[in-house]
């Protein structure tokens, strides 16, 4: 199958989890549907490895697994700046910086952070 169009990014959608696990969950769902909007293809482990992993007691697992994740991807969006980076949040930013990806920010509301 030959198709003249560009690829779609993959852009590592980054936000809150686990304070408010059901909350963040909602909000994570609506980032995926702006990005995906924005034509790019969101990919958001915290959405996928609770299917499967426990918060609590695999967190290392589920850490060194969404950092495999980020490393694939084209760019990383960071959602809810506002209301600070968590821990998690941290490292996976730090990562996309070692990695050389561009990071933007945006609000809880989806408006870029300057």
């Amino acid at each position: 199958m030959t198709n003249n169009k560009v690829p779609k990014k993959l852009v590592y959608i980054c936000s809150r989890f686990a304070d408010d696990t059901f909350g963040n969950t909602k909000k994570a769902r609506k980032y995926c549907r702006f990005a995906a909007k924005c034509g790019v293809v969101p990919v958001a482990p915290h959405l996928l490895f609770p299917q499967f992993l426990n918060e609590t007691t695999q967190r290392a697992l589920a850490m060194e697994l969404d950092l495999t994740l980020l490393k694939r991807c084209d760019e990383v969006w960071v959602f809810g700046v506002e209301k600070g980076i968590s821990k998690g949040m941290g490292k996976e930013i730090m990562s996309a910086g070692d990695n050389g990806q561009e990071v933007r920010y945006f609000t809880e509301d989806c408006r870029k952070f300057i």
